[in-house]
């Protein structure tokens, strides 16, 4: 999927304490002057499988899985980005009320491995801070089923600084790799809500489907691993994406091809469990050659029914449209996205939307920079696929607003890149996900988290240090039309204010930042810490970070300091 970018995409938490019952099948949420039933526990369909080209449930019924993804878990932060100015609660609320009736949960192996998260507002959710990553998974599943939500978990990227092309690396294995899929497995077998495991995020470049090349084999290695997850809880869903570069000869978005499953269908131990998703993305994530031909939009539905759409419309197997969104600035988005949502809701194929998270770069999210307000249009433009019922209006939130900023994370997990042109190295992109593909694979992501580390005060009896600070430059993630930065400053005496100045040539506008507030004099950068990190005590060590607007970034850039 695509990553967060601070300009590629990209994900803090609410004030309130995680709520500790799940929501009543009776209560309400107040939307826009209408009563809307809130989701309970009830609404979840529990284990899926597949017959035909349809998703049932256990008594036989179809069932259209309408996702969103939250992103976060796969960037260096290790828990979804928003945490830091909402509440996990207050997330799926939104989500739910939307019309959605799941979440895609991104996540990278290495933060299954690591020992904490951040970036998660203490006083908006006191009970998820100490959390290691996998309990924090645990409660981001909990809370989502109280809500009425089934989870689609989605390695998105091995490490959590960027989107990988094949499902292994150096560093991670095929066996660590599968390995954590086992786990997961068993960590979720008696957990229902738990419906669909996404084996790996936008397979792209060298990865082919049924070439034979057992180092680059796409449909073979998901064979290994569907079985091997299988082998754990065979009530799963084994979703497979696709590849970006297919045997005729045609590219398309990253894990959007999906042409070949025709003569080569991926097989598993179980039967009905496989469920296809490519990803889709518009103009303005990359230009490919169909957006500008004679009779677009017309031309997308026969691109759609060639590279995936004739898996549903010959009955052959179900297909979740793994990825799609825009900011939906531009009239060529606004045509893609209406003649999307038409061939869904003809087809009545799953989807999962790119995404909740208004911090991933390329696409914008369903809600606005406050983590709050509700992004009307595109809800609108989304209605006739999202639950009926569902009013695309913002929802009043019950809990108080959190006194943090919120901050961005440095990249769109899953934003879909361009095929036909190099492939950012996005750092934590939540596998930002577009290149040629559908989604950059660069998405920023603080790793910054709301709270500063302190490092042990001096001992008393020592003589007070002067004030004065030192910090260093940390890039995140950068693309076309922006980047992501974190500065790392640490405290040499008692700090009641500071500031850091840096030369940007090509930055036009400071769009975000957080742990600090940022002004743009000619091309020059001023942060003064604020919030959190406003006064720093001798040997304190935070980092905060800012989001900008520009046409290159700063590699290196020299840093000028002061404090008192």
């Amino acid at each position: 999927m695509r990553v967060w970018r601070a300009g590629v995409r990209a994900a803090g938490v609410r004030a309130a304490a995680v709520r500790a019952a799940a929501v009543a099948a009776t209560a309400v949420l107040l939307i826009a002057g209408a009563v809307v039933p809130a989701a309970s526990a009830a609404t979840v369909p529990g284990w899926l499988s597949t017959k035909g080209s349809t998703i049932v449930t256990a008594a036989g019924s179809a069932y259209t899985i309408k996702a969103t993804a939250w992103f976060g878990m796969e960037t260096s932060n290790c828990a979804p980005h928003g945490l830091w100015s909402i509440s996990l609660d207050e997330g799926m609320d939104a989500i739910a009320a939307m019309g959605f009736n799941a979440i895609r949960l991104p996540f990278s192996n290495e933060c299954l491995a690591a020992k904490s998260s951040n970036s998660i507002n203490a006083s908006v959710n006191p009970g998820l801070v100490s959390l290691s990553p996998l309990k924090l998974m645990d409660a981001v599943i909990a809370r989502a089923k109280a809500h009425g939500l089934s989870v689609i978990l989605d390695r998105h990227r091995p490490d959590s600084g960027a989107q990988s092309e094949l499902w292994y690396t150096a560093q991670y294995s095929e066996k660590r790799w599968i390995d954590d899929w086992k786990m997961l497995a068993a960590r979720y077998k008696n957990e229902s809500a738990v419906i669909g495991a996404d084996l790996h995020n936008e397979p792209h470049g060298p990865a082919c489907w049924n070439c034979g090349d057992a180092s680059r084999d796409w449909r073979a290695a998901a064979t290994r691993a569907g079985n091997a997850v299988l082998s754990v809880n065979p009530k799963l869903l084994i979703i497979v994406e696709g590849v970006e570069n297919q045997r005729d000869g045609s590219a398309t978005w990253w894990g959007g091809g999906l042409k070949d499953v025709r003569s080569a269908p991926v097989t598993l131990s179980v039967k009905n469990r496989v469920v296809y998703s490519p990803h889709e993305y518009p103009a303005t994530v990359h230009a490919q050659p169909w957006f500008s031909a004679s009779n677009y939009p017309a031309n997308l539905e026969g691109i759609w029914d060639a590279n995936w759409g004739y898996l549903v419309r010959e009955n052959i197997a179900p297909v979740l449209l793994g990825e799609f969104g825009t900011k939906l600035e531009t009239t060529s988005d606004q045509a893609w996205l209406k003649t999307l949502v038409a061939y869904l809701a003809k087809t009545k194929m799953s989807y999962a939307y790119w995404s909740f998270n208004p911090n991933s770069g390329d696409t914008g999210g369903l809600v606005a920079d406050d983590w709050r307000t509700w992004q009307t249009a595109k809800l609108t433009a989304l209605r006739p696929i999202l639950t009926p019922g569902a009013v695309p209006t913002p929802k009043p939130t019950s809990s108080p607003k959190p006194t943090s900023s919120p901050k961005p994370t440095t990249k769109p997990s899953s934003s879909p890149k361009p095929t036909s042109s190099p492939k950012p190295t996005s750092s934590p992109q939540p596998t930002t996900k577009p290149s040629s593909s559908p989604k950059p694979t660069s998405s920023p992501k603080p790793t910054s988290s709301p709270k500063p580390t302190s490092t042990p005060r001096p001992p008393a009896s020592a003589s007070p240090k002067p004030a004065g600070i030192t910090a260093s430059w940390i890039p995140q993630s950068s693309w076309g039309e922006g980047y992501v930065a974190e500065v790392e400053v640490t405290a040499t005496g008692t700090v009641s204010r500071w500031q850091v100045s840096f030369e940007a040539p090509g930055t036009t506008d400071v769009s975000n930042a957080w742990g600090m507030s940022c002004s743009l004099a000619g091309s020059t950068v001023t942060c003064r810490g604020a919030d959190w990190a406003a006064a720093l005590t001798a040997g304190q060590t935070v980092r905060v970070g800012l989001q900008a607007t520009a046409t290159r970034a700063p590699s290196s850039p020299k840093l000028t300091v002061r404090a008192s």
